[in-house]
Order: C-alpha cells, then structure tokens, then sequence
C-alpha cells in the first residue's frame, strides 16, 4: 500500500465534501481503518459491506456506497493512484452488472443457471476508467437460444423482462444511495430497438449499417458480465468493423466533425473559469480520449499493439509505436490524469454528475481546497495551462482530419464547361475532349463512381487529383493511368478520402503512375498501399530481419493460418510499394532497396515456413531428429533483390531420411519434407484474397525439375561431390542458408565451403564457365539497351568472372557479390575499377525494373529518375557511365579468360 496523508484527506472530506461526511459519520467503522491509514484493510471492509443486507439490492447499494468512500479518502491521501481508484470502481461495476443479470435471470426462472445474456462495457467502464459519478453505458444482448425462460415467453419478451429487472436494480435510489446510473442508448438503433438484443441482430447491423461514432466507441469494449465467452465472442465478430484493414478518413473525419459539433453546441465558458467544462470543454477530458481514438482508428487495423482501451495506456502505445511523439503522450497522459483527478474532486463534493467548475466563487474556492490547492485562483490557473496544451494539440488533430479546407459538404461537380476551362488552364491537351472523358465517369462509366457517396468523395479531391497531374512529369499519361487505376478498382471511396486528408499523396500518386508501372499496378489491384505513406516512417528503410519477423508474425490471438497468410501478404505488399516509392522518389540509394527488399523476403520465409510447419504438425507430428533447412541462391542468397526478382530457394532436410514422423498420420521423412516443401511453397507463392506474394524457383535443386523437391543434408552433400554440374557449383557460391536451426545452418555452411574450396582442373573449369555463357547468350539475349543484367559486358558476365574466380582460386567466398568483388580485389584477382561497375550496374538494375521493366529507353521523366538513382547528372551522364562500367567488365573478362567481349 502507498503511504498516504490520511489525517488531511479527512480533515479536507469533513470540511469540503458534504457527500463524503456524512458518509464518514454513517459508517464509523470504516472511518475508523481510514484514520488508521489502512486503506487496503478499509477497501476490503467496504466489498463486505453489502453482507447481511436484507435485499440484494441493498447489497449493492451498501458496498457502492463504502467503496466509493473509501476510494475517495485514499485519493485525497495520495494513497491511490487514479488508476487504482477507477479500476475499483469498474470492477465493482461489472460484480454488480453481473449479480443484477443472474438475480434478474432468477426472478422469472428460480432454479436457472444464468445464460444467454451479456452486458458489453463501453466507454469510460470499458476502459476501466469510471469515476465517482460515473453512468454505466453497457450494451445488453441475448441468446434466444440459451436465456432460460419460463415455457410461456417467447425469447425477446423474457430478455426485456431481464433488462428491465436489471435497470431497476442498478438505478433504484433510495436512502442507502444508488449502485449506477444506466444508459442503454449506445445500443443499436436506440431510438427504436428493444433494451436487449439478440446477439444475431446486433452482428447483422455493425456489419452493414453501423455509424462511424460506433467504431469510436468499441474500441474500449469488451465483455464485463453475464454470458462472458458469449460476449467475447461476440467482440471477435465485430473486430473487423472496428479495425479496418486499410483506412477509412471518412470515419476518421466523421470523429472530427463529431468534437465540432460537440464544440459547437457546448455553451459554457470556452476557458478555464467557474461554469468550465471539464469534459467537454476545450482542452479537456474528451479531447484527450478523441485524441488517443482517432489515432487508434487510422493505425490500429495494421498495428494489434496499439488496441487497448485505456486511454494513458493507448497514448503510450501510440508513442512507443512512433505514431505520436513521446512529448506529447506524456503531456497527453498527465493532463489527462490530472482532470480526471480534479473530476473527481467536483463529484466528491456531493455525489453529482459534474464535470463544470462551480459559478459560485466560494463553492469554487471549496473544491480547490479540497484538492489541497489554495483557492479557485489557483485551480483556474492551473487548468488553463492544461486545456490550452491539450487544445492546441487536438486543434491541429481535427484540421488534420476533418477536412476542414476540402470538406466533401461544399463541393460540388464542376459542370463540363468549367471542368474543361481549369484542364485548359493547368496545360492539359485537348480541354474539351478530356473534360467529356472525365464526365463520363461520373455519368456511370466507372463502377468506382456510380453511388453518391463515391461521387461526392470524387468531386471533394478532384481539383487537387488535376492540379497533381498537370505538374507530374507526364500529366496525359498519369490522368490515364489513373483512369486505368479506378477501372480495376472494385471501391474507391477510401481512396478519394485519403487524398483529401493527406493532399500531399495525390503528388506522388501521379508521379508512380508516370514513372513505375509496376507500382501503378500494384495500385490498380490494391488501392490501400498508399495508406501507410501517411506516416513519414514509411520512408525509412525496415529494420534487421529479426524485426520483420516479429511486426509480419504479429496478429490477433485467434488468428488462423489462412489469416496469417493474407496478413504477411500484406505486410509485404505494403513495404515492397513503400520501397518502391523511396525509389522512384531517389530518397534512398537502389543497392540499399535491393538489400531491404530481401530482407523483407527473408522474414515473410520464416513466419510462413514456422506457420506451414506448426500446421503441419498438428497432422502429422515431428520428425525426432529432423529438421527442415532452407537455402537461398541466386540474388536472394545474394540478399539483394529487385522488385521482379523471384526467391531461388532448395529444401533441405537434416537428420536420417530413413525415420518416420510420431503424429496422427505418421509418414516417412524424405515424404514428410518433400511433403512439407509443397506447403512452404504454396504459402509463398499461392495467391490469397490479399494477392499474390512471390515466385518460388526450386530448379536449383539437386538434379533439377527432374529431382525430389526435398533431400536430406547428407544427399545434397553427396550430389554435389559426386554429380553436380560446373553451373550448380557457381550457383552454389551465392548459397545462403534462410531457415533451420543453428547446428543444420552451420553443416550446409560446411558442405557449401568444402565444395566450393576442392581443387579443381583450372582448363576444365574454364572450358565449361565460357560454354554456358556461350549457350546462355545464344537463348537468352539482351531485351533492350537497358537490359544491364543481359546486356554483354553487364552483370551476367561480371558474375561468371566473379564465380570462375571463386571456384578456381577458393577466395571471395561470400554470398553477395559486394563482399566477394571486395574478396578477390583484395587477392589482386580483379581491379578495384570492377567494384565500381557492379555498383552502377546493380543500381541501375534495380531502379529499371520499375522504371524501364521492359529493358527499354523510357520516357523522358522516367530517364531522369533513372540517372538520378545512379547519381548520375542526366540520361547522357548514366549512358557514359554504364558504357564505362561495361568496358571494364570486358576488359576483366579479356584479363581473366583471355577472350575479347563484343560490346555494342
């Protein structure tokens, strides 16, 4: 317990809150352990209070009272923190919810066991935050089903006749006082729905025709009493409804108008002063929640971390989450503590529901110094620090999203004639023509605009879409891709709403849909990869592996696996787009997307592989000894991947390929992991509801497409001692073991580095490296000039000198070829002049995947971004540079094989 003044909190009680004297006089027991300064042995003396009661309503009545009492001095002592004290009373609000519920049961049906019916917490009991004087808005939902009944009642009529019990339980005054206030008007449809509502009926309407306030007010749900598995379930069902997978502003602007409103029809004092509102008022207590909420809306649907109820609680996760600043959840959170106190403060003095500082100076002069303050003066000074830090920060919140400067409200279509005079204005060819082609989708061309709702939410940001478009590199070509991008589209409304809050995207929509036709598309399929560019650290590279990891694995606790699948789908969707953009945008060097976009491919392998096994298990158990192993080659053994590269990958097997699995199915371990493989692959290749992910290569593999998909350490280990090819030893340099345990990652790095150090005929070796080049320029030709990959004196030959070098010297043995160049550089096997080749080619490979996929010359704004993301000045700056790079690849390739390439 904390240590208290106890003497002064009763000394303040009996002189400035009538409520709480009298409570002192009627209860000279408890007085008396709170004079004791044992508050912990007075709480407990006050949950017994209600024992011996005649009635069970007393019951409640009497331990309310003793608690309410108790909680009181201890706050006045400093004893009990203000979490402490609204945890007590919640939690006596859900005992007393939950009694009321089984006596009211009991009533109608004597010897039932109470079923069938729940109360659902919302608001301040939800979070665990009650005050002294708090309502308890729970929402009441039956079972038909399962509410015991008399045989006579039909269900609905037996649930109302509980709901009414229950009302008059909880709200009877009487002169041992009240247990709580009820309001059921968060319910459904309250207006015209019954007290209690079928469990049923209340999932058919927060499915299809909640209102945004709902969302708000279910995030501090949660289940408090009577049927609790049933109410918890329940929640799980509506979690979707509350947490949105992609973002809706419109929801999130609704929240904004709603403070305005409540702004707007608050007639009291607008400042700190007698008649100041604490809860409504500017600055105060529900500008804090609305705070935290708002935030918790627009980011809670991707972040889980952040979905709690309390509201320090939530601004802390906020913060720890990057989402707010750390200043600002501590100043959040402590003026959020501190009205709440001063709350309770007003409540004590005679047990009403306030939160409005007196009129009467004297009466405002009593609740300063029931706080220990001197006098109203300094109560009103200190509030007005307080709600104008708090203001300031919820001003800027509700600019940011209630579309105050482009509210859909005073929007209205432009007729043809004006639409086609601003297209004229901005630049754009042919007005007229275009100004028709526009209107036509409006006019019902586009499924995306033919409800109102999606026209209005059209015309709010179409002057902004115009403005965006006139100014991209390619205006005709971006308006078109747009119109491409809105016919794919099965709903845009989110969409349009996200570009008027944030006008800042509509810029960078149009400069993706000039520039990088991969991510137009990408966007055509999935319009809610824009919605994590709103934060700025969408623009930071991803973090280690092991981060990944555990933001992709990171789900709900009833997720299933088919969940898991279409999360870390869309994980990756987000942070290959996110990539995508830093590289279009040139705000980060190419060779450092190509690293983070295989780490991001590494971490999707180990949540999908862990989740492929776990559910593998469950039929067919483990294998005792065995372990699956995967290897990476090619560029992702490499760690350095392009936005098409696909995951070159073999499935190994650690362990005797002759023991068997101990589950329900047991099976034979080379057909338990050949088995297994299959899973794995399809996890990452089989397209969900949330799309496609990657394309697995597994030809790699020993004896090819011709081979099991899986082989144990021991086969792999003897294929290629035995049997492999001089290709598959080259492939093998860029091996990387992805996924296994330790002890069978390190023997594949011991039969990798035994094969590729064995001495090796340097004329065969020779022979062989150019007879696959040969043959692989004979059917593999350059696309266009910019196939840097394919091109003669590109990466493909610099990679043959690379792992020739490898093979015959056994230096440079490193998987990513920056670190095997930098091996045989320091061996004086190649020239240092080969680094930086591999470097402008590697740069321009990665960026011209999404601005040239075809290995083509691109327009003139994608050649810009081109040579700006190899640091080069211009177009003719990197076409120098890359024929540079190019002949110091064939001047190595003469000095290494004593061969002349043919460079265009």
């Amino acid at each position: 317990m904390m240590n208290g003044d106890w003497t002064s909190a009763l000394a303040r009680a009996r002189a400035h809150a009538p409520y709480l004297a009298q409570g002192l006089d009627r209860l000279p027991a408890l007085a008396e352990l709170l004079a004791s300064s044992d508050g912990e042995a007075a709480l407990a003396w006050a949950k017994a209070a209600g024992e011996g009661a005649p009635t069970f309503g007393s019951a409640l009545r009497r331990e309310k009272q003793a608690l309410a009492l108790a909680l009181a001095i201890g706050d006045l002592a400093g004893a009990f923190p203000l979490l402490r004290v609204t945890g007590e009373l919640s939690a006596f609000a859900d005992r007393a919810l939950d009694a009321a519920i089984a006596e009211a049961i009991r009533r109608r049906v004597p010897d039932a066991e109470p079923a069938g019916f729940l109360a659902l917490a919302l608001g301040k009991h939800g979070a665990g935050e009650l005050n002294y004087s708090s309502d308890i808005d729970p929402i009441l939902l039956y079972d038909p089903a399962l509410l015991p009944r008399r045989e006579r009642d039909e269900p609905g009529e037996a649930a109302q006749r509980v709901a009414r019990s229950l009302m008059e339980l909880m709200s009877h005054v009487d002169h041992e006082g009240y247990v709580f206030r009820v309001d059921l008007r968060l319910r459904p449809a309250s207006e015209v729905s019954p007290l209690a509502i079928p469990i049923d009926a209340a999932l058919t309407h927060y499915e299809s025709s909640a209102l945004a306030w709902e969302r708000a007010a279910f995030i501090r749900a949660r289940a408090c009493a009577g049927d609790i598995t049933a109410g918890e379930a329940f929640l799980a069902a509506i979690r979707p409804f509350v947490w949105r997978k992609s973002l809706d502003f419109g929801a999130i602007a609704e929240v904004g108008r709603l403070t305005g409103r409540i702004r707007a029809n608050h007639h009291g004092p607008k400042a700190p002063g007698p008649g100041f509102d604490l809860k409504k008022g500017r600055g105060g207590i529900r500008e804090v929640e609305f705070f935290a909420q708002i935030h918790q809306l627009i980011h809670g649907g991707r972040n889980p971390s952040i979905r709690l109820r309390g509201t320090r609680a939530s601004l802390d996760a906020l913060a720890a989450a990057g989402i707010i600043a750390a200043e600002d959840a501590v100043l959040l959170g402590d003026s959020y503590d501190r009205l709440r106190v001063l709350e309770h403060r007003l409540q004590m003095v005679a047990d009403q529901q306030t939160h409005s500082l007196p009129l009467d100076p004297a009466a405002l002069d009593n609740v300063a110094r029931l706080d220990g303050l001197a006098d109203g003066a300094a109560l009103v000074a200190e509030l007005a620090g307080i709600t104008e830090a708090v203001g300031q920060r919820y001003d800027r919140l509700v600019a940011e999203h209630a579309g105050e400067e482009t509210s859909v409200a005073v929007s209205a279509p432009r007729s043809g004639a004006a639409l086609a005079a601003e297209i004229e204005r901005l630049g754009f060819p042919e007005p007229e023509v275009l100004a028709a082609r526009i209107e036509g989708w409006r006019s019902g061309k586009l499924r995306v605009l033919r409800s109102e709702a999606a026209r209005a939410a059209f015309d709010a940001v179409q002057p902004r879409l115009l403005a965006a478009f006139a100014a991209a590199p390619e205006p005709l070509h971006a308006l078109l891709r747009w119109e491409q991008l809105l016919t794919n589209l099965p709903s845009a409304v989110n969409l349009f709403r996200l570009l008027e809050a944030r006008p800042g995207l509509a810029d960078l929509v149009a400069r993706v849909l000039c520039l990088a036709p991969p991510l137009a598309d990408a966007l055509a399929r999935r319009a809610d990869l824009l919605d994590p560019l709103i934060d700025a650290s969408a623009f930071e590279l991803p973090g280690e592996v092991a981060e990944l990891v555990e933001a992709m694995a990171r789900g709900e606790a009833d997720d299933d696996y088919e969940a898991l699948l279409g999360r870390v789908r869309r994980k990756v969707g987000e942070l290959r787009f996110a990539l995508g953009v830093q590289l279009i945008e040139g705000s980060t060097d190419p060779l450092e997307i190509a690293a983070a976009l295989a780490r991001v491919a590494e971490a999707a392998l180990a949540v999908l592989t862990a989740a492929t096994i776990a559910e593998f298990e469950r039929v067919h158990g483990r294998v005792p000894g065995c372990d699956l192993v995967i290897m990476g080659l090619g560029r992702f053994g490499g760690g350095a991947l392009t936005h098409a590269s696909d995951l070159d990958i073999v499935f190994l097997f650690s362990g005797d390929h002759s023991a068997e699995s101990d589950g329900g199915r047991p099976l034979g371990a080379t057909l338990y992991f050949n088995r297994l493989a299959q899973r794995v692959s399809a996890a990452l290749s089989v397209p969900t509801a949330e799309g496609a992910l990657y394309e697995v290569d597994t030809r790699l593999r020993p004896s090819g497409a011709q081979g099991p998909l899986a082989v144990s350490l021991d086969s792999f280990a003897r294929y290629q001692r035995e049997n492999a090819w001089t290709w598959e030893h080259m492939a093998l340099t860029r091996a990387r073991p992805l996924f296994g345990p330790g002890t069978a990652r390190d023997e594949l790095r011991t039969i990798v580095e035994a094969e590729l150090t064995r001495p090796r005929d340097p004329a065969k070796l020779r022979e062989d490296v150019l007879a696959m080049r040969a043959e692989m320029a004979r059917h593999k030709p350059a696309k266009g000039p910019l196939d840097v990959k394919l091109l003669r004196g590109g990466l493909v030959d610099l990679e043959f000198v690379i792992h020739y070098l490898q093979l015959r010297e056994g230096r440079g043995l490193f998987p990513a070829l920056s670190e095997a160049l930098a091996g045989l550089t320091d061996a004086g096997l190649v020239p240092s002049s080969l680094s930086e080749a591999y470097r402008l080619m590697g740069r321009l490979l990665v960026a011209a995947r999404l601005l040239a996929p075809e290995g083509q010359e691109p327009p003139q704004a994608a050649r810009v971004a081109l040579a700006r993301a190899c640091g080069c000045g211009d177009w003719n700056d990197l076409l120098a540079a890359l024929a540079t790079a190019r002949q110091a690849v064939a001047a190595t390739w003469l000095a290494t094989f004593g061969l002349e390439l043919e460079i265009d």
